[in-house]
């Protein structure tokens, strides 16, 4: 139970008020170890609880040490995306609703004068991007020499998006900060670990491993498709399932984002859309309309791939399959959420092989091949590609055995 971390009871309030009944295993692990001003490099799967891993720990911090006169933000939480960063404040807001500490979020993509009572007044937990955040530094109209605690939530997505300069410009901008903490969802590749080295000052490492009951429980499989057309017939089919009660829809590029949002209007499909140049009031109102249950499918782009905290969305789409494995990962993390069952579908053209077999091997598992008898493909260009696939692979996978086998000879 949450008792056993020694928190207020104001934050024990919010935890009840939250609905959340025990600590799930990122917490169990983040909270005493962040609670003792260590510095954390932590690792967990999305959506497995861990935004309270660290807000419930700085929250604690600053009522153990009240401010002592008005001033800037004494906590600052950077994610990658607007979506991430308002709700990470609205769960903060929840949590320590029962004190007295204030909360605020900054991000691109609203008008500047938005922020002027954040930027005038006094704040105890900023959430914020990194890119508009970096502005008000450089204009001198934030200070972050109050920041005692320094969180950088999904750090591997905020690298993946080129954020590295901006955010080691932040950093040294809070060089006074007692405490910085570091979370991603994978610490695959060199990337996040090398990154944290130059931040973190002797870390302690935590990874969770989820119970099966928190754990995202995703079925996977794809449709081979013949073109965009059919693509879309196989989509349709899918939505229309009764199965499919609230579902996001993945596309490459903004074009395909419209596309796709004006042809299942056309088909009597409810949908919201969302990609990276809407102003932020519609974003806002997008996210809001599926929340909420007005419509239940979400057409969007890679910007929402992060950020997007549903907990009821029970089907991903791939219309487009995503440039590399570890994007195909953080889109159907959006299903399959806080130890709901999810389903993640692929559409996949003749072309999108290769990047299907990367994926394979990066999940290490086969994607089921499934077809709807009345929406089958009718060129052999897809089951052509499969075979290719399927040889290039046994291939592969022989000669590292061979590769294997000659290293241990050699010892």
């Amino acid at each position: 139970m949450f008792e056993q971390f020694d928190l207020d009871s104001t934050l024990l309030g919010g935890i009840e008020k939250a609905g959340f009944k025990k600590p799930t295993s990122i917490q169990e692990l983040v909270i005493p170890v962040a609670m003792t001003g260590k510095d954390v490099l932590a690792s967990a799967p999305t959506g497995t609880g861990k935004t309270a891993a660290f807000i419930l720990p700085l929250a604690q911090h600053l009522l153990d040490y009240p401010r002592r006169r008005p001033g800037f933000p004494r906590v600052l939480i950077l994610s990658p995306t607007r979506e991430l960063a308002i709700q990470t404040h609205e769960q903060c807001e929840q949590l320590t609703a029962l004190t007295n500490l204030k909360s605020a979020v900054i991000t691109g993509g609203v008008n500047y004068g938005s922020h002027k009572d954040i930027l005038t007044s006094t704040t105890d937990i900023l959430v914020a991007t990194p890119g508009r955040l970096l502005e008000y530094i450089e204009s001198e109209q934030f200070d972050s020499r109050d920041i005692e605690i320094l969180v950088l939530d999904e750090a591997d997505r905020m690298l993946d998006m080129g954020f590295a300069q901006t955010i080691n410009r932040i950093v040294a901008e809070s060089r006074w900060r007692k405490q910085t903490m570091l979370f991603s969802a994978t610490l695959e590749g060199a990337g996040v670990v090398r990154f944290s080295r130059e931040i973190l000052n002797e870390p302690v490492f935590l990874e969770a491993n989820p119970s099966r009951k928190e754990k995202a429980k995703i079925h996977q499989w794809l449709h081979l498709a013949d073109d965009k057309e059919h693509k879309f017939a196989l989509l349709l089919h899918l939505l229309q399932q009764e199965e499919v009660k609230r579902a996001v829809v993945f596309a490459n590029k903004r074009e395909t984002v419209q596309y796709l949002s004006g042809k299942l209007y056309g088909d009597n499909v409810p949908c919201v859309w969302l990609e990276g140049k809407m102003p932020q009031d519609k974003r806002n109102r997008s996210v809001e309309r599926l929340r909420n249950g007005q419509v239940n499918v979400l057409v969007a782009t890679d910007v929402a791939a992060r950020g997007l905290d549903i907990d009821d969305i029970t089907h991903v789409i791939n219309f487009d399959m995503p440039r590399t494995a570890d994007i195909y990962l953080h889109r159907i993390g959006r299903s399959g959420r806080a130890g709901n069952k999810g389903t993640a579908i692929s559409l996949v053209e003749a072309h999108d092989m290769a990047v299907i077999g990367k994926i394979e091997r990066y999940i290490k598992e086969r994607l089921a091949r499934r077809v709807i008898d009345e929406l089958r493909p009718k060129y052999k260009e897809a089951r052509v590609a499969i075979k290719k696939a399927k040889v290039k692979r046994s291939k592969a996978e022989k000669k590292a055995k061979a590769k294997k086998i000659a290293k241990r000879q050699k010892k």
